[in-house]
């Protein structure tokens, strides 16, 4: 033993430290791996029922925003009552096709039913042929039900599979029940659009309700048919009714229960506001070959370390010191990420990659502080072009009710032209395939909202426009002028009790395209006016057109064109308001 020391103590201290970091290491390596690896296999289990419980959560919330939609939509057929009303079969039939084509992803049929159980469909002529025998059960249970009620799973001859969301209407003067208002939903795109969540290798999913009846369907065999008992012989496959039963006894949390590819692992969520329970489950085998996977991961690498120590300590020791010290130096002066700091090496060795890879850090850095920029612009744009393509639901329906009084008096020409403007507008906007537009197309679709806006508001405004005829052809952004003019009507000439005058003048000066928008209106005070200027994210006004401000406007222009141009206001209470828009004059075919 005492050999033994001696000969231990004529080392020298470097061959000392070698061999105490090589053992420290390998003894702390071997205690962490084994202690590791005992916690893993629960830790893994944990998380991945922990992500399971999370992500039921947010499909009970994408099923809530789902009922949330549906009922939005009964709630805008009920406020419609006269569609009940004999002669109106179809207003009404075009009025459900309407809703059901903005909602096809959403909605198979969609009817009303009268008291006396006449139907009207949103494919009339499909329902005449083929029928649908559970409306007039709906019809009954709707007589004795004071709100909205959603039934249990049934197939429909319209929509397949589906379940129904039934609202009852009543009349707005006597309260006496008139009829209901009927949403068939998809429930294959419903289960579809969960399994792109659910459905893996290892793990599904089932939706039943508290009337134990399966609401998800499933189209084909998949990793669902294989861990769930399903009936493949029938088609779509269905769940046994056995398992159904067992899962509709499980407790809400986790729980175990046998599968036909060997036991599951199920969460099970509480009943939703729709009443659903969804319900996810996972082979519990998926669990166990992870970590039999990090077992030997952990055996790997543990000898490789071993290895490593013993050939690197040496070295480590000896050489690492000095360079590193340098290394920190560098990296301590390192404050303006806008100056590349980058270190001189012409070494192979760890510290010359080391010191390789922070410049090349550095570098990309540079590069992400750029690519973020770049990616707040085309945020910023994305945002505008948002706001451009949002058509604000009551400029709609305040436009229809226009149409509809006209109707009601028998106007059918300006009936006619009220609806051509309508859909010219609507399709100026929503065209997708050009962001910029000649100055004559523009003023085209600001002709068409003006009419509009004419029919509602009657003589309150008249709009006059001088464009030289060499700006006609000069191109700028699509609904540009419109929000101006809209600002005008709304804030500066509807609330006169006078009529007023919008006059629009366009010309060009030098290398500018210069369009002035001017109104007699109320006009602004300073305040008024500076407050305006520094309101750039306002919600908008549920009336408008769009979802642009003048600000919008104004912040267009800067992104597209640059900070030289955009809007001037000038405005005078009780004198009205000037604004000047100044574009480079650029004909539009240089444009596409």
């Amino acid at each position: 033993m005492k050999a033994l020391i001696s000969w231990f103590g004529s080392w020298s201290m470097l061959a000392k430290h070698f061999l105490f970091l090589s053992l420290g290491t390998l003894v702390l390596l071997g205690g962490l791996a084994w202690n590791n690896l005992r916690e893993a296999e629960d830790l893994f289990r944990k998380q991945v029922v922990t992500d399971a419980q999370i992500i039921i959560d947010r499909t009970n919330l994408y099923m809530n925003a789902y009922l949330d939609n549906v009922q939005n939509i009964l709630l805008l057929i009920s406020t419609q009552g006269d569609l009940l009303n004999v002669g109106k079969e179809k207003d009404a039939a075009e009025v459900l096709r309407s809703y059901a084509n903005m909602n096809r992803t959403l909605y198979r049929s969609l009817y009303l039913v009268r008291e006396d159980g006449t139907v009207i469909s949103h494919a009339q002529t499909t329902f005449e042929i083929i029928g649908n025998p559970h409306i007039s059960s709906l019809l009954e249970k709707a007589k004795q039900t004071y709100g909205m009620f959603i039934t249990e799973p049934y197939q429909s001859p319209m929509s397949g599979k589906t379940v129904a969301f039934v609202l009852p209407i009543q009349s707005a003067a006597t309260q006496s029940f008139r009829g209901i208002a009927v949403v068939e939903i998809d429930l294959a795109q419903l289960s579809n659009m969960i399994a792109q969540f659910m459905n893996t290798r290892h793990q599904t999913f089932a939706i039943v309700t508290n009337q134990r009846n399966v609401v998800h369907l499933v189209e084909s065999t998949n990793s669902s048919t294989r861990l769930l008992p399903y009936n493949t012989s029938v088609f779509p496959p269905e769940l046994k009714g056995s398992f159904v039963e067992q899962i509709s006894e499980l407790p809400i949390g986790t729980s175990e229960l046998a599968g036909p590819q060997g036991d599951l692992v199920a969460v099970k969520s509480g009943m939703n506001r729709l009443g659903w329970y969804f319900i996810a489950f996972y082979e519990n085998s998926f669990f166990y070959q992870n970590i039999r996977s990090l077992y030997q991961n952990f055996s790997t690498a543990g000898l490789f370390w071993f290895v490593l120590v013993l050939a690197s300590t040496y070295m480590l020791s000896r050489y690492i010191t000095k360079p590193v010290r340098t290394l920190v130096a560098k990296m301590d002066r390192v404050y303006d990420m806008e100056v590349l700091h980058s270190i001189q090496t012409t070494g192979n060795d760890e510290i010359g990659r080391l010191a390789r890879s922070y410049n090349a850090m550095m570098e990309r850095i540079h590069l992400l502080m750029r690519e973020t920029k770049e990616a707040d612009r085309r945020k910023k744009q994305f945002e505008l072009k948002m706001l451009q393509s949002q058509i604000a639901p009551h400029f709609l329906y305040n436009t229809l009710a226009c149409i509809s009084s006209l109707a009601k008096q028998h106007k059918i020409s300006e009936v006619r032209e009220t609806i051509k403007a309508l859909v010219g507008l609507l399709s100026f906007s929503f065209d997708k395939s050009k962001e910029f537009v000649s100055l004559e197309e523009e003023l085209e679709g600001l002709r068409m909202y003006a009419y509009i806006q004419k029919v509602r508001y009657g003589d309150k405004f008249t709009m006059e426009i001088d464009a030289a005829p060499e700006t006609n052809g000069k191109t700028m952004l699509k609904l540009t002028l419109q929000p101006l003019v809209e600002n005008a009507i709304f804030h500066g000439l509807a609330p006169l009790k006078r009529s007023g005058t919008i006059r629009i003048r366009t010309k060009c000066v030098k290398d500018k395209l210069i369009v002035t928008i001017r109104d007699n209106g109320l006009g602004m005070s300073s305040e008024l006016l500076n407050n305006l200027l520094a309101v750039r994210h306002k919600a908008p006004n549920k009336h408008r057109f769009t979802g642009i401000g003048i600000m919008n406007v104004h912040e267009r222009i800067g992104l597209h064109f640059g900070p030289e141009y955009g809007l001037s206001i000038f405005s005078l209470p009780d004198v009205g308001t000037l604004i000047r828009i100044e574009l480079p004059a650029l004909e539009h075919a240089e444009m596409t």
